[in-house]
């Protein structure tokens, strides 16, 4: 079997760049980087026959009895890594994850990910999203104390990590990741930088290489960057506010009309899609806040979203539509604004999209949009009496919420789903079960 255009690209890369080690990175199921290294010399062989694992070390993969599994490289997600060596150099790519059968490994978040934008194209439609992560530095990973104390889009001497923030945007660009913003958030030493907007599949690998580019920015500056969704109490969370469309396969926006009654802008594939994910959010949530810490920033009179609702202006809805350029078809997207970093991107996509897709397979509405109310006043309670669902209050709540879910499950496969069940209800028994606050915190600390 002969080479790809695209593998014949990495070969002669390999040795152009002088490449020494080829790093293959997959994600365990709850959203941590795996790799191992490769030499050059073994890659034609990986290409085709894949390089064998044990699975049974990787969090979620599989048991030590069905333990063997092969990583198939991506040549499409090639990169020299620009913080190593240009000599004796490192690149790295992508894998699949497959069973010694040659079969797509169902734990595998990549593999979903691709099989539900499969399905999408099937419906005529190309998923693209943009996220917004946001994240804090810290003098070390022990401690929570800050660099600086800027607020929004400061750009004086309160901002101590603009050059941290410049050599991550500079690396992400070497990386072939573009970035469309970045800045000062409102929390101390926390920060904001956004990626331009691709088809899923490549920004989940993106979202993986951004955190990893972030930390090994900030270990460069002798600092610690956490993606905790809310490390410090009484500060603003870390959000992964996740922009979102989807084009026909001819590269229309199949969300804008520009005669949408409403004038929102949106043709009435959007409005079944936001409806879809309003509806499945509260049962998606686990996915996209998968650790007890995500419920401490998901609180009333906090800036992340609780209540099933959506607008254009306000941004204490959960679904928000972006209106910058609202007579631009190519800028016209939902905003779901409840996710944060702490999530497997792979799998955060995957159910979002899929609740959009049933929103449209299902003709769903969505209710009025919620454009003169500040909800972000408003405890749960009081929303409640006001007709507002809201998103589960706690990891225990989005546990069993999730597990009665027949649409995460035929979503994600048996194996991931019965996988986050069994871990995150045990994650939060355990944490139930803590005496201590030192115990309480080992379920609280930075990521």
């Amino acid at each position: 079997m002969g080479i790809t255009p695209e593998q014949d690209f990495v070969l002669k890369t390999i040795k152009s760049r002088d490449v020494h080690f080829v790093r293959f990175w997959f994600t365990d199921v709850l959203g941590s980087m795996k790799s191992f290294a490769v030499i050059p010399s073994e890659l034609d062989d990986a290409f085709h026959s894949g390089m064998g694992f044990d699975g049974s070390c990787i969090e979620g993969f599989s048991h030590t009895q069905e333990s063997d599994m092969l990583a198939f490289p991506d040549a499409t997600t090639f990169q020299v890594l620009p913080w190593r060596p240009q000599s004796d150099a490192v690149a790295r790519m992508f894998c699949n994850i497959c069973t010694p059968d040659g079969r797509p490994f169902e734990g595998d978040p990549r593999f979903v990910l691709d099989r539900m934008v499969s399905r999408a194209r099937e419906m005529g439609y190309i998923y693209n999203v943009g996220p917004e992560l946001e994240f804090y530095y810290f003098r070390n990973s022990d401690t929570t104390e800050v660099l600086d104390h800027g607020g929004y889009f400061d750009l004086t001497s309160l901002d101590y990590a603009s050059d941290l923030r410049r050599d991550t945007v500079l690396t992400l660009e070497k990386m072939g990741i573009p970035v469309e913003y970045s800045h000062h958030e409102n929390g101390p030493s926390q920060h904001e930088i956004d990626l331009r907007f691709a088809d899923a599949l490549t920004m989940a690998d993106a979202v993986m290489t951004y955190k990893l580019v972030v930390k090994e920015v900030a270990i460069k500056h002798q600092v610690y960057a956490s993606f905790m969704p809310k490390p410090m109490t009484g500060k603003p969370g870390s959000g992964m506010h996740v922009h979102q469309s989807l084009f026909d396969l001819d590269g229309n926006n199949a969300f804008y009309d520009a005669d949408d009654p409403l004038g929102y802008g949106l043709s009435q594939t959007a409005k079944s899609y936001l409806a879809g994910l309003l509806k499945y959010a509260p049962e998606f949530c686990l996915v996209t806040n998968p650790c007890v810490n995500s419920y401490k920033r998901l609180i009333s009179g906090g800036e992340a979203p609780i209540y099933l609702s959506w607008a254009r202006s306000n941004r204490s809805t959960l679904v928000r539509v972006p209106g910058y350029r609202p007579k631009h078809e190519m800028s016209c997207r939902l905003e779901l604004r409840s996710p944060d970093p702490s999530a497997n991107p792979y799998l955060a996509f995957s159910v979002m999209l899929a609740a959009g897709l049933r929103g449209i397979e299902e003709g769903l509405e969505p209710p009025e949009p919620t454009e003169d109310k500040n909800l972000f006043n408003l405890s749960r309670q009081e929303l409640r009496k006001q007709g507002f669902a809201t998103l589960p209050e706690n990891l225990g709540e989005a546990v069993e919420l999730f597990a009665e879910s027949d649409l995460m499950r035929s979503v994600l496969g048996d194996h991931i789903h019965s996988y986050l069940v069994d871990t995150k209800r045990a994650e939060w028994n355990d944490y139930q079960g803590a005496v201590s606050q030192w115990e309480q915190e080992r379920y609280l600390g930075v990521l």
